[in-house]
């Protein structure tokens, strides 16, 4: 689905990326785990095209996406869910389905791909299917975060990249936004997020890789991760 390789990326003179590389298959989670400062981010940000100074190669379904303008990327299936939300306040929630509305495509192996409609999204994420008509300013942080990914979802993408999902919301809201990552699996989407709750991380993601200072330092199954405790204090603990 995804392939990373040499990815390096700058802010001014800068440097915040260094040589990544990595992979995303179909119908897999995959995390991007570190501390604040980590890049994780930066390199969710390099992947959508939204960082000019980057180089490195960016394959989408094996195609060379490396150059191209972030519309570009989210017209060839690839959504992006920001940490910051960016709904649009003045809209409703419908308002802002509506505004995320791509046409339907075709998945990896060339078949049609279920669309994404606001009554599908409700079954998906039924606090918002009690608040069509309410305004985004209106809505708690936790409503906010989980409209901004059924928005990114109306663009019907095949690879979803969501920066830290878990971030500032109630732990009830948490626990919904891992039924949903789970549920976007089963139904064939892929997912490359960075977190930083190892907790959370456990519950939805197959493999991680662990990013320090730009550079990634460990990789493999979440599992061996989430009981290596001491590779957790080495690279993820404050």
């Amino acid at each position: 689905m995804l392939t990373v390789e040499g990815l390096r990326a700058w802010y001014g003179a800068a440097q915040i990326l260094f040589d990544l590389s990595f992979e995303v298959a179909s119908g897999e989670v995959v995390a991007l785990m570190g501390r604040n400062g980590a890049g994780k981010t930066t390199t969710l940000r390099a992947l959508m095209g939204l960082i000019a100074q980057r180089s490195g190669t960016i394959r989408f379904l094996g195609e060379d996406i490396s150059r191209l303008k972030p519309f570009e990327i989210a017209r060839r299936g690839v959504g992006y869910v920001p940490e910051d939300r960016r709904i649009f306040s003045d809209l409703t929630v419908l308002e802002n389905l509506d505004i995320g509305r791509q046409p339907p495509r075709l998945g990896h192996d060339g078949q049609a791909v279920a669309a994404w409609t606001p009554e599908r999204l409700f079954k998906v994420f039924p606090n918002l299917a009690t608040m069509p008509n309410r305004r985004g300013a209106n809505m708690s942080g936790g409503e906010q975060q989980m409209l901004t990914v059924a928005r990114t979802l109306m663009g019907n993408p095949l690879l979803v990249l969501l920066d830290e999902p878990s971030e500032g919301v109630a732990p009830v809201i948490v626990e919904e936004m891992a039924d949903t990552i789970i549920e976007l699996k089963k139904e064939g989407l892929s997912v490359l997020l960075s977190e930083q709750n190892i907790h959370f991380a456990e519950i939805v993601c197959d493999r991680v890789y662990v990013l320090e200072k730009g550079q990634i330092q460990w990789t493999g199954p979440m599992t061996d991760l989430a009981g290596d405790i001491d590779v957790q204090r080495r690279l993820l603990s404050v």
